[in-house]
């Protein structure tokens, strides 16, 4: 490993015990050491994601041998490297996947799940990126097969998640982008960002909003990060053949589905997580998206779309926003200057 120029103990954010926001206190950890094939990064910025929302109200625990910080996606630069790793040099600014650790001052990457910083996007920006793009890439276009000329809808769609799926989706020349978001200013965003008919589902009903304006087929791909009532719903919108991808549940379970929707339509339901993936996945996912949506990237058509940043130490603050849904694309941690 290359001589180490960093201390013995950083800063962290640590989940006391299960519950809100107030459980986030930031503490001092020993700073993480890169084994075979890693690299450890002094983080500049870190994303917040809904995954981190659901390890902090304990529904979701880290994969075996991560670290129980939250955070899964950071950008810094690169500090030390650990035996086996070889792609990456110190001083070089990357961004990189991790299953934990990523809200710190310091974290440990797989060289793997770490890629060089794209031309044009700031510290800010990277860090918004891994977590987001790769769950999007995964679920919307190796899972749920969308394919140019088909239309989707994308729940939660000022969200990170949403308004990474309607960038690409556009990107990638879907014939149609319904989104469901909350209020004439979330719809103004997801309408700049591509969408084509933002339904506001707290005064309009989304099933009969896209069979009206689909003349009654419904759509080819839905992307759902809200579960509970929706799973009902998404089958009722869902065209023949159709497709529809869980993301997550932030709702809940489904406690009613009618299921005949399904077999008359010949529906697929299907769902993923990306964080229990081995390092062998993800890096094969990073190798499509530095084909397929790097170009996106590198002209300016596709970006992250920043809401807010926060100190580390206020990550509590960053977590009540999250909660409050008010945001419109990502959430960011600044780590140090």
């Amino acid at each position: 490993m290359n001589t180490p120029s960093f201390p013995s103990q950083m800063t962290a954010i640590e989940i006391a015990r299960p519950g809100g926001p107030d459980v986030l206190a930031p503490v001092q950890r020993p700073t993480p050491t890169p084994g075979a094939g890693e690299i450890l990064i002094r983080v500049h910025a870190a994303g917040v994601n809904g995954p981190d929302v659901l390890q902090r109200k304990g529904l979701y625990d880290p994969p075996a041998g991560a670290s129980d910080i939250p955070g899964l996606e950071v950008a810094g630069e690169v500090v030390a490297v650990g035996p086996q790793a070889s792609r990456f040099k110190l001083g070089e600014q990357v961004m990189a996947l991790v299953p934990g650790g990523g809200y710190a001052e310091y974290a440990v990457a797989a060289e793997r799940t770490t890629l060089h910083l794209p031309h044009g996007l700031s510290m800010v920006e990277a860090a918004a990126l891994p977590e987001t793009f790769l769950t999007v890439w995964v679920n919307l276009f190796q899972r749920g097969q969308f394919k140019a000329g088909e239309t989707v809808l994308i729940h939660g769609g000022a969200s990170g998640i949403g308004t990474t799926a309607t960038m690409l989706a556009k990107a990638f020349g879907a014939a149609k982008i319904f989104t469901t978001v909350a209020g004439a200013e979330q719809q103004a965003a997801s309408r700049a960002l591509g969408a084509d008919h933002p339904i506001d589902y707290e005064r309009h009903d989304f099933v009969t909003e896209v069979m009206g304006e689909t003349e009654g087929r419904g759509v080819d791909v839905v992307v759902d990060i809200i579960g509970g009532d929706y799973v009902d719903r998404n089958m009722r919108v869902a065209a023949m053949n159709g497709r529809i991808v869980q993301i997550g549940v932030i709702k809940g379970p489904a406690t009613q589905v009618d299921l005949f929707p399904m077999l008359v339509k010949r529906l697929t339901h299907i769902g993923s997580t990306l964080r229990s993936r081995s390092h062998e996945e993800k890096a094969a996912i990073i190798a499509e998206l530095e084909s397929q949506v790097w170009p996106h990237v590198r002209s300016g058509q596709v970006k992250p779309l920043i809401y807010a940043t926060f100190d580390l130490q206020a990550a509590r603050a960053a977590h009540e926003l999250m909660d409050s849904g008010r945001h419109i694309g990502k959430i960011v941690l600044r780590v140090g200057a």
